[in-house]
């Protein structure tokens, strides 16, 4: 069968990529045209867009960039006509995959959707287009499938990919010396996002606990889309020497890390699977944020409390996010009978998240869906 995958994020980039590892797998014959990011593309098929063109993040930020968004939701309608793929498969990104589910179910297309829009966080209205245009729902998160059925509308729930990564995972052996870290100090991990907005709003208060925390060595993993070059603007010339910048190895850093600092995201939940104590990190433009508040529905925005439903991790957002707040935070969760409670609530975590498997179960309803 021919594929067409869209993911717009990093995540999506990961979870693509396994997902295609699946589906050949099931599918000898797949041909795969895709949107995402390195790790998909290394998989096999032709990458047409790179998801570091397409993350725009925040209210202000989409309409400033609007002229670029819809240029390219038309150029990927023109590139789906032209592929004819059996099945869309659409990876999370709610903005621009809920546009192209719509049409593509216009034209006829066999319309797949991977990790649901949160859309159970705010707009919850558009479970109506979605349930018109998605001929399949694949949900991760334990509590979306409940949110469907009060639609009357049937998500399978295929478990979290993650779980198929994270416990596999070995650290490269060598990966400290590679990148000259220090191996008589424990590691804190600067985990500050994908996309330059959010780098840009965070970055300089994580690096202010450097000085406040010399015990430690501060490792920055820097994302798949950015370059290392880019974060050296923050680093002030005292601080070089504590401060690691690590590109595309983030589990190899959460491995050995005694905490993190988080952007909100799915790096919260990538943290707590390898158990690493975290303080989750939010600060966006203050226009988009006071449109957000106004219209989300949920009491936290970390993916930890929201299937835990309880500030399992501190959430510093905004106003809150300061260099002082986020200090104290740090000397809490580095106590080591606060960091035990965490560890032992993030067990927990696990279980809800459900088995192991995800990519395959979601390859297996796709492609017996045809038969």
């Amino acid at each position: 069968m021919k594929y067409y995958i869209i993911a717009g994020e990093a995540s999506g980039d990961l979870h693509g990529a396994n997902l295609i590892r699946a589906l050949v797998e099931k599918d000898s014959q797949a041909e795969f045209r895709m949107w995402g990011g390195d790790q998909m593309q290394a998989v096999g098929g032709t990458l047409v867009k790179h998801y570091r063109d397409l993350a725009f993040m925040g209210f202000v930020e989409v309409v400033k960039n609007l002229r670029t968004i819809l240029g390219n939701i038309k150029f990927c309608k023109a590139d789906i006509l032209q592929f004819r793929p059996d099945v869309l498969v659409l990876i999370d990104y709610p903005g621009f995959n809920l546009r192209i589910a719509k049409w593509a179910k216009e034209q006829g297309i066999s319309v797949h959707y991977y990790i649901s829009p949160q859309i159970w966080a705010w707009h919850s209205s558009r479970v109506h287009g979605i349930k018109a245009s998605v001929d399949a729902m694949y949900v991760i998160l334990p509590f979306e499938q409940d949110f469907y059925r009060k639609y009357d509308f049937k998500a399978h729930f295929v478990g979290h990919p993650l779980l198929d990564v994270t416990p596999k995972f070995k650290a490269s052996t060598g990966w400290k010396k590679k990148h000259d870290i220090p191996t008589d100090k424990e590691i804190i991990a600067l985990l500050p996002g994908s996309r330059k907005q959010e780098i840009k709003s965070v970055l300089m208060t994580m690096l202010q606990m450097v000085e406040r925390f010399p015990e430690y060595h501060f490792v920055i993993a820097v994302a798949p889309s950015q370059k290392n070059r880019f974060y050296h603007q923050y680093i002030l010339d005292r601080l070089k020497e504590k401060v690691s910048l690590v590109p595309n190895a983030t589990y190899d850093i959460l491995s050995e890390a005694k905490a993190a600092l988080v952007t909100s995201g799915t790096a919260t939940l990538e943290t707590a699977l390898f158990e690493v104590p975290q303080v989750v990190c939010y600060k966006g433009n203050a226009l988009s944020y006071q449109i957000a508040k106004r219209l989300v529905n949920v009491n936290y925005i970390s993916l930890v409390n929201l299937i835990m439903d309880k500030p399992l991790v501190k959430e510093l957002i905004q106003q809150e996010f300061t260099a002082d707040n986020l200090e104290q935070e740090l000397r809490l969760i580095l106590e080591p009978q606060k960091a035990q409670q965490i560890k032992s609530e993030y067990t927990i975590l696990k279980q809800k998240l459900g088995n192991a498997g995800a990519s395959k179960r979601t390859a297996n309803l796709i492609v017996n869906s045809f038969v």
